[in-house]
């Protein structure tokens, strides 16, 4: 992941949210840090799982987000693969609040720990639950305060909710293209 694309030097808040770029980026205490993107297993993941929000989205009581921007703290905007909102949630234009759940898809060029590090932001923010998909290894992780934590059982859910994803199936639908 590259940081300021466009800017050699640090800009302001106000900057960064009037400045157009071809691929959203994220914000970082005054640095612009490029998002990986494009590369079709990242794309057909992040696809399938709004694909599966959404059409799950009144049993499951939400309504995801692609690429939305979530402003973390007050000079951190993070731009998640997958934002999930709890239906009913005020709309805002960037995500001042909380949301229930985001998934970041891991891309080859961003290294594992550097993902870690966007987790544990999103937990201190307050997102109750943040998770990784790297179909890649065909693996995901649930974040806790210590790190990353393999889903050894193949399945992400949501307690209390009827939320449920199989990795087994959303790489068969991956293979199936």
């Amino acid at each position: 992941m590259a940081t300021q694309p466009a800017f050699d030097h640090p800009i302001s808040v106000e900057e960064y949210l009037s400045t157009v770029f071809e691929h959203d980026c994220e914000y970082v205490d005054g640095v612009i840090e490029e998002r990986d993107l494009g590369e079709f297993e990242h794309s057909y993941v992040q696809g399938i799982l709004v694909g599966l929000f959404l059409q799950n989205r009144e049993t499951w009581g939400v309504y995801p987000l692609p690429e939305q921007r979530v402003q973390t703290q007050k000079t951190h905007f993070r731009v998640p693969d997958v934002t999930v909102l709890r239906a009913g949630t005020p709309r805002e234009s960037i995500l001042t609040h909380p949301p229930l759940l985001v998934i970041e898809v891991q891309s080859p060029e961003t290294p594992l720990r550097q993902t870690v590090v966007k987790a544990k932001e999103y937990l201190a923010f307050g997102i109750e639950h943040v998770w990784v998909i790297d179909p890649y290894a065909r693996v995901g992780y649930r974040a806790t305060k210590d790190g990353l934590e393999l889903v050894r059982s193949g399945e992400f859910g949501i307690a209390g909710t009827p939320i449920r994803i199989v990795l087994a199936e959303l790489f068969a639908d991956l293979d199936r293209v």
